[in-house]
């Protein structure tokens, strides 16, 4: 068995055991995912201060443009864990809801929260005003983001949710709402 497919087995053993274990576990994950985002913040305004990169915006402007970025992706996190909330599970992959959930934001992509932490770490680049974190961490963030979910948590979707889950991938962009939506 591949890392690939352990990993798989784990986050689907986790998804589908106890309630209790999985109370348990979803502190570790939401600690293990907000810790790593706080290192992708420091290390890179550490490497602005290495490489002694100027600062993106002047002080004033970074915080009138950020304001509005960190609302919108405060306001899709929150938006899309409420619709988690209100089917009793969380969006820590190893304390999901029991169903998939097609509603709120959701109905327009299949990553609503990510989206939101993906806009909210923009928004805080500009606040901290690091060129570093805005070009190069917050891209990285992103893309390890897809592949995970790509290679972990959507085929742990799959086994869980079955054939539901892969209609809703075909017709649900991953994080990025398309302009006309297609039919269900």
């Amino acid at each position: 068995m591949s890392l690939r497919e352990k990993l798989i087995e784990i986050f689907y053993k986790a998804a589908t055991s106890s309630s209790q274990i999985r109370t348990l576990l979803t502190p570790v994950g939401l600690i293990f995912f907000f810790t790593l985002l706080m290192l992708f913040i420091v290390v890179s305004l550490q490497v602005d201060k290495f490489l002694g990169l100027p600062k993106l915006l002047p002080t004033s402007l970074n915080i009138i443009v950020s304001v509005p970025i960190l609302a919108t992706g405060l306001f899709l996190m929150l938006w899309s864990i409420l619709h988690f909330i209100k089917v009793k599970g969380t969006p820590v992959p190893f304390n999901p809801p029991s169903k998939l959930v097609t509603t709120g934001p959701y109905a327009y992509v299949r990553n609503p929260m990510l989206s939101g932490v993906f806009i909210l770490l923009f928004g805080l680049s500009i606040l901290f005003r690091s060129i570093s974190l805005v070009f190069i961490f917050t891209p990285l963030f992103v893309l390890l983001n897809v592949l995970e979910l790509k290679a972990i948590e959507e085929p742990e979707l799959e086994k869980r949710l079955g054939r539901e889950y892969s209609e809703y991938k075909k017709r649900v962009p991953m994080f990025i709402p398309r302009v006309v939506r297609t039919k269900k």
